[in-house]
Order: C-alpha cells, then structure tokens, then sequence
C-alpha cells in the first residue's frame, strides 16, 4: 500500500470501530438487559428493538449512498454519525422499552457505512482493496472482540442506558477522525459522469452479493437471540461469556490472514462458498445442540467456527462489490449492498425473537440453516473477478 492508502484504511477503519465498538457494547447484554424495562417481557418485541435498527439504516443507506456520489462522502459521513449520536443519547435516557425502541431507531438513521465504504475504494487500488477492506473487517472483529470483555462489566457499573451514552461519545469521535485524520477525498464522484441505481440493481454478480449479505447478518443477529441464554444454560455467567467469545474471534483472524494468499492464487471463489458452508454446517449443529443440554466445549467449538466463516465473508464480500461496481455508482452500489446488510439486521432480530416465542431454538436454527443453504445455491454461480495487473507505487 502507498501510505495514503494506509492512511485511508486506518483512519476509515477506525471510523468502523468507534461506531461498532458502541453497537457491539450493547449486542451481548440486551436480550438480558431489556427486560428490565417496562414491556420486556415479550421476546419478539425484545427483538423487534435489537433488529430496529437495522430497518432504519436499510432505508437510508440508499439514499446516503447517492448522496455521497452527490455532495461528497466526507460531508455525508459527518452528518451521519451525528444523527447516529442523537439516536445514542435517546436510547441512553430511555425508560421503557418502547422509548429504547425509537432510540435505536434513530441511531439506524445515522446511515453511513455505505460512504465510507465508498470512500475507503476511492482511496485504494483495486489490487489491494481486499487487503484494505479486511482491515476493516479484522477493526471491526476486534472491536466485537473487546466488546465481549467490557460489555458485562460496563453493563455492571453504568448499565443498558450508560452504554448508549458511551455509544454517542464514541461517534464524536469518529466525526473528529473524519474532519482530521481521513484524507482528502478524490473529486471522481463530484466531476465525472454518474451512475445510477439501474445499472447496479441489473447486475447479477451484485445481486448475489446483496442477497448473501442478507442473509449473513439476519442469521448473525438471530442466532444471538438464543446464544447468550445457551451459554447462561450450559452453566457460564454472564459476566463470563467472554471467556468464550474472545478465544474464538482472536482465533478466527489467524484463519482469516489465509484468505490474501489463496486470493492471490485464484482460489477466491472455492474460500468464499467455503465459508457459507462453514456457517451453514454451524446452524445445523447448532439446531442438534439445543435438542439437548448445551455444553461449553461444543459452544466454544461452534463460534469459533461461524467466526471463521463470518470474518472471511466479512473480507471478501464489500471488496468485490467496490470492484464489481461502475466507479461513478460506487457509492450507489454500496448503498444498496448496505441497504441489505441492515435489513438483514432487521430481520435478524425480528425473525430471531418470533421464532423462539413461537418455535423455541430449534425452530430458529433450523431457520437459519435452510437460509445460508439458499444462499449457498445463489452464491454457487459466482466468478471471482480477475485480479488487475499491480501498478507501481508512485503511478
């Protein structure tokens, strides 16, 4: 990488990881934490305030997206996180769960991933975008990762509300790395040509990333519905859940540093309909697990497995749609993949909470299983795009 390029990726990865380190920091402890609140007692609304979030980015990632082929990414990105920090600060002086419910709401508002993505591919080359986009994901793994150990603790000292308010301070911070840190941003999407919504949603290759990013993070939040209680049943305190999760996303990253190698020898296609397996397989052992008493050895096993998977689709996926897409429609094109991330979110949380009050886990994870197998025979068809010829450094 150049060092602009390096600049790009940290600073705009460490965008990714202040606001996921506030998102993260709620994610293990809210089913537990809700119910404290007046209403939480219904599972599914429970899960209907986790996944509303994701509603809210799935409408405005679109139209953020354009707006940052429009105006400029950096402008969009700004306003963003500080909607996202008003929504923190709502969710933070919430009383009942319904109040939670619009916070989070309004924290999905604050729609920027889609810019940033978009900007982090207009400051890197195609030969090292994969690279530059892991940074990302492996910022964002990390970020989960000590989310796990502070989570519990925090959640003991300030609470559900103190969170969110650590959630929007969090974001300030961010926006002071998009104004002082980030580069400047190139003046493609202010002068040439623009794309439009109709090129990207008539491309099958992104369709087929669009769906599978879908379906990735609505069996991510689902499953996080019945995870924690599982852990709480094989015999671990909640304080302790750490001690599971933080093993098997540090042990995840060292799988995932084999990706750029087996990219590198055209092997992208076989690692990526892998990984969906990997996590298809973790489903189906999930569903056979909660047919009985969960243990914390297989527990341990599974995540560490579905992080593998997960941390490589994470990778792989918005790099491939930043080269697939046309150069002016970029941020379109990472509009509407982002659009269908949060909705996955959405229905994750939704679909998660409705299942084990209607189905129990079993009927969750069966779920979940049958979803990564569509995306499995969807994602089947898939052709890597060939790797470009390395241009040098100074060109």
């Amino acid at each position: 990488m150049t060092p602009i390029e390096r600049r790009a990726s940290g600073s705009l990865a460490s965008i990714f990881a202040l606001r996921m380190l506030g998102l993260f920091l709620v994610l293990p402890v809210f089913a537990l934490e809700a119910r404290k609140y007046p209403g939480g007692d219904d599972p599914a609304l429970i899960g209907l305030a986790m996944g509303i979030y994701g509603l809210t980015q799935g409408v405005l990632q679109i139209p953020f997206g354009i707006a940052s082929d429009r105006f400029g990414r950096k402008r969009v990105i700004v306003l963003g996180l500080l909607v996202f920090v008003l929504g923190s600060a709502m969710a933070g002086m919430a009383d009942t769960l319904s109040q939670l419910l619009v916070g989070r709401a309004v924290q999905g508002a604050g729609a920027v991933s889609a810019a940033v993505t978009a900007l982090l591919a207009d400051l890197t080359r195609d030969n090292v975008r994969t690279k530059a986009m892991a940074l990302v994901g492996a910022s964002i793994g990390l970020m989960f990762a000590l989310s796990l150990v502070l989570s519990p603790l925090l959640a003991g000292w300030i609470g559900l509300s103190g969170l969110f308010v650590l959630t929007a301070v969090l974001a300030l911070a961010g926006v002071a790395v998009v104004i002082w840190a980030v580069p400047a941003e190139p003046v493609l999407h202010k002068d040439a040509a623009r794309g439009g919504l109709r090129q990207v949603l008539s491309n099958p290759a992104l369709l087929r990333l669009n769906v599978g990013v879908f379906v990735l993070h609505a069996v991510q939040l689902a499953m996080w519905v019945a995870i924690p209680a599982f852990l709480v049943q094989a015999g671990l305190l909640k304080d302790d859940h750490w001690k599971i999760y933080l093993p098997a996303v540090l042990a995840s990253f060292v799988v995932m540093g084999g990706v750029f190698p087996m990219e590198r020898r055209g092997y992208l296609r076989a690692v990526f309909l892998s990984a969906i397996a990997l996590i298809a397989l973790v489903q189906a052992a999930l569903l056979w697990v909660s047919s009985g008493a969960p243990s914390i050895t297989s527990l341990a096993v599974l995540l560490f497995v579905f992080f593998c998977g997960f941390n490589v689709l994470e990778a792989t996926q918005p790099s491939l749609v930043s080269r697939l897409a046309p150069a002016a429609s970029r941020g379109a094109a990472m509009g509407v993949y982002n659009t269908l991330q949060s909705l996955g979110f959405f229905a994750g949380g939704l679909m998660g909470g409705q299942l084990v009050k209607n189905y129990g886990t079993q009927g969750l994870f069966l779920t979940c299983a049958a979803l990564m197998l569509v995306w499995l025979v969807v994602a089947w068809p898939m052709v890597a795009p060939a790797r470009p010829v390395t241009t040098p450094k100074n060109a």
